[in-house]
Order: structure tokens, then C-alpha cells, then sequence
């Protein structure tokens, strides 16, 4: 997937002007948010989970080359190959090779984002071979020649009638509005993909040190026939993506699917420890784990390593303000919303992604979602702070910023000031309790945001009591 996360702005733009886009991504990103904090009200003692988790995933990090190293001899003694990646090259041309080894004409993928991020399909395809996506939200914007919008549900910003015409150019399936109508279309169409398949290639939730097992989180069949079904497995995974023990993973499961998708429990956890063994029924005769370092270990040695706690879950877009109003594609690469804010601009370079820190409020909603209390604002804000950002800024922020600094540190001028801005912002006040403009130059910060005008009453007067 090739970056375009210089492109913030204008894109967000043009996705502020796409009323039904606007309205399809608030729905899709609400839906859930209100379920994941309906799952966290049944969920006793859902801190001390959270706590567990982010303890483990700490400790992964504290001894990460300890235990990729223990994965890949439990791997290895089960008859599995491991190969490393420095960065995207080496990960596509490596798992390029290992396709052409077994002649592989067809590969059928399940969900990964490292992939996304390494441009995998596109470097096969150019090897001369069909790849075909078979998670049914990636199948989909595969067929419509788009990227993902949202790390758990990619085709969220696109309506039924969307699907059904596509369905009906690319499949040949009459125009329905029937949503399990189209599901047989795409399960018939797979299922052919899948018994035909010379490689299956996945991506890996975690991985666990202690035995060698890659865990796969989905809500669909695919990834267990992209698994077994062919006679080779490649799995493709970031080399933060391990835990230490059985139990360290035990409470990461039990919070994905709570945040993510908001059921209790997803439909399908499979663990893989290896290739077909002797006697057993099923399974692929070869699996081949890829590791993928690509900037991974520089974060890693940075300031901002808590990001590699990330489990991908996409709790923190669905909760973003921003991420609710201009949707995935406008991020500009892989990973949309506040961990895309911050990560984006990690594994890309400031220079790639200069708008991306800015696309937050700092409200902290997205820290407060994060099922391993990743504080994503306190990156976000240490980001803006680095050389580039702060020339990005210039001296109108500057100055800006410095009469913000005064105005808080001096109760009587906010007041004032407070007082002076209800008054002169009175003709923009709109029925609807919001701003409907402002003069000059200030016009321009209201044209992409929403503001609310000053309240008849401040809170330190409502607190004072009634008005006599």
C-alpha cells in the first residue's frame, strides 16, 4: 500500500464534504463503540483485565529478543521454517521466493496488516501470481480496487447498495439488496479460491513464546481454511505481535473481541504450533512464519515503544472524534485514528505523515479505550514537540500558543475574555447552541469543525448559585 499520509488535509476535506460518507463512517464506528462499552458493563473486574493485559504486553516488550527467539525453536522443533525481515523489501521478496518455490500460481490471503503494510498483494501480482483476499471486508474492497477505512471492519464506509453493485459488475450476481444473498455469492466464489489455493498466507494476532503457538482472532471461516486448506501456510506477523505464556494471552483474548467487535467471545480462536503432524487428519504440509522487523525495533528504542503494545484491536478509532467525521482513508496509509496518528508517522517519518499528529482533539477518549491503556495523547503531544513539528508551526502558533499560556495563568483575563467573546460572538450563535461562523480571518477554523457557542452562563457562575 503506498503512502499518501502527507495528504491529511485534502483528504479530510474531501471526505467533510461526502455527507453519506460522513453519515456511513458515524454509524459504522459508533455501532461498535456502543456495543464494546456494553460487553465492558458485563465484564466484573474489567480494570484488573486491563491491568493483566498491559502488564503482559509490557513484559513481551522488556524481553522481546528472549522471546522471539523461544518462538522460533518451539517453531523449528515442530518441523515449522522461520525467516526474518529487516523491512517491507525483504518481507515481500522473501515470501515472493517462497511461492515460486512451490510454484504457486494461486494465494489466497487472510486478514494481516503487516502485509497492507509491506504491499504484499501488489508485489505477488507482479510476480505473476493471483492473490486473492478472502476475509469477506478485505474481499470486497479488494474487488472494488480500494484500501481498508478501519483496521477491524475495512469496508465500513461502504453502503449495502455499494456491495450489491459491485457483487453485480464483478460477479455477475443480479442486483439484490439482500445481504445474505450476496454472502452465498462470496462464499461460492472462495470456497473455489480455496480448494484450488497452492498458498495460503495469513497474518498472526499473537504468538506464544513458551509452546510456538500463532494465535488467529476471527469472526469468519476463512482463516482456517487459508491455514489448512493448502499445502503450504505462510504467516506473516510484526515482531512486537508475541507474549510471553498461555496465561499473558488468556487475558489479552478476553479483551479483544469486548473492544473491538463487542461480542464476549470471537467465533473463531485457532492456534497453530506447526505444520500437519504424522497421524494427524488435517493441516498444511508446511508452515513458514515470517517475522517482520520494519522500524519496529527503532520504535522499540525510542520514546515511543508503548505504541508496540497495540493489539490492533481498533477500539481507539471507533471512540476518536476525528476518526468518526473523516474516516480511514483519509489517514493515508495502513493505520487510521490515534494509533495510526501516532505510529504512521514512526514507521513513515515525520516528513511523510506531517499532519497526522495534529489529528486529535487530546480529548483522551482514545485512551480510555485502549484495552492496554496505551496513552496514545501523550505521544501525540510529545510528537508535536519534535524539530519538524515545532518549524511546522511557525510564529503565528508561537504567539499563539504563548497568549493561550497567559490567558490560563490568569483567572481575571479569562473571565474577561470569556465575557467579551459571548457578547461579540452573539450574531454567529446559531438555534442549535453551536457557532454558525465568525468574522475575518477566524472564519477559516470553523469551516471543517464544529464549536459550540459560549453558554449564557459560565459554570463558575452556574456554581455561585442562581442569578438574581
Amino acid at each position: 500500500m503506498k503512502p499518501v499520509a502527507k495528504d491529511f488535509i485534502p483528504a479530510s476535506r474531501i471526505a467533510l464534504a461526502d455527507d453519506h460518507l460522513r453519515k456511513a463512517i458515524f454509524a459504522g464506528a459508533m455501532r461498535p463503540y456502543l456495543q464494546a462499552a456494553e460487553r465492558w458493563a458485563e465484564t466484573s473486574g474489567r480494570e484488573r483485565l486491563r491491568t493483566q493485559a498491559r502488564e503482559a504486553r509490557v513484559r513481551a516488550l522488556r524481553k522481546l529478543p528472549e522471546l522471539l527467539e523461544r518462538l522460533e525453536k518451539n517453531l523449528l522443533s515442530r518441523g515449522a521454517k522461520v525467516l526474518w525481515a529487516a523491512d517491507a523489501e525483504e518481507a515481500n521478496r522473501l515470501i515472493a521466493q517462497e511461492c515460486v518455490a512451490r510454484d504457486a500460481r494461486l494465494v489466497v490471503k487472510g486478514k494481516s496488516m503487516v502485509t497492507e503494510e509491506t504491499g504484499l498483494n501488489q508485489h505477488l501480482e507482479r510476480a505473476g501470481m493471483e492473490v486473492v483476499e478472502s476475509d469477506l471486508g478485505e474481499f470486497i474492497i479488494q474487488l472494488a480496487g480500494e484500501t481498508p477505512s478501519h483496521i477491524i471492519a475495512p469496508v465500513l464506509h461502504k453502503s449495502k447498495d455499494a456491495i450489491a453493485k459491485l457483487f453485480s459488475e464483478r460477479l455477475g450476481l443480479p442486483l439484490t439488496d439482500d445481504p445474505a444473498e450476496m454472502m452465498r455469492a462470496a462464499r461460492s466464489y472462495l470456497r473455489e479460491k480455496f480448494l484450488r489455493a497452492d498458498v495460503g498466507i495469513s497474518g498472526v494476532n499473537l504468538a506464544v513464546a513458551e509452546t510456538g503457538g500463532l494465535v488467529l482472532v476471527t469472526n469468519e471461516g476463512n482463516g482456517r481454511m487459508v491455514t489448512t486448506l493448502p499445502r503450504t501456510h505462510i504467516a506473516v506477523m510484526g515482531l512486537e505481535r508475541v507474549v510471553e505464556s498461555w496465561k499473558d494471552l488468556a487475558s489479552i483474548v478476553q479483551l479483544l473481541p469486548r473492544v473491538a467487535t463487542g461480542q464476549s467471545v470471537s467465533t473463531y480462536v485457532s492456534i497453530i504450533h506447526g505444520p500437519r503432524q504424522q497421524g494427524e487428519p488435517d493441516g498444511p504440509e508446511e508452515l513458514v512464519l515470517v517475522i517482520v522487523d520494519n522500524g519496529r525495533s527503532a520504535i522499540l528504542n525510542s520514546d515511543y515503544a508503548e505504541s508496540l503494545l497495540c493489539i490492533r484491536c481498533g477500539a481507539c478509532l471507533n471512540a476518536c472524534p476525528v476518526y468518526r467525521r473523516v474516516g480511514g482513508h483519509a489517514y493515508g496509509w495502513v493505520y487510521p485514528g490515534p494509533i495510526g496518528s501516532v505510529i504512521s508517522p514512526l514507521l513513515l517519518g515525520l516528513a511523510e505523515a506531517p499532519d497526522l499528529p495534529m489529528a486529535s482533539s487530546l480529548c483522551g477518549a482514545c485512551r480510555d479505550a485502549c484495552p492496554v491503556k496505551i496513552d496514545l495523547p501523550e505521544m501525540l503531544v510529545r510528537l508535536r514537540a519534535e524539530p519538524p513539528m515545532r518549524r511546522k508551526g511557525g510564529r503565528m502558533m508561537s504567539l499563539g500558543m504563548k497568549m493561550w499560556r497567559y490567558v490560563m495563568l490568569h483567572p481575571s483575563v479569562y473571565r474577561w475574555g470569556l465575557a467579551a467573546t459571548r457578547f461579540l460572538t452573539r450574531p454567529w450563535h446559531g438555534e442549535d447552541g453551536s457557532l454558525r461562523g465568525l468574522p475575518g480571518p477566524a472564519s477559516a477554523w470553523l469551516e471543517s469543525r464544529d464549536l459550540p457557542a459560549p453558554a449564557p452562563r459560565s459554570f463558575r457562575a452556574l456554581y455561585r448559585g442562581p442569578e438574581r
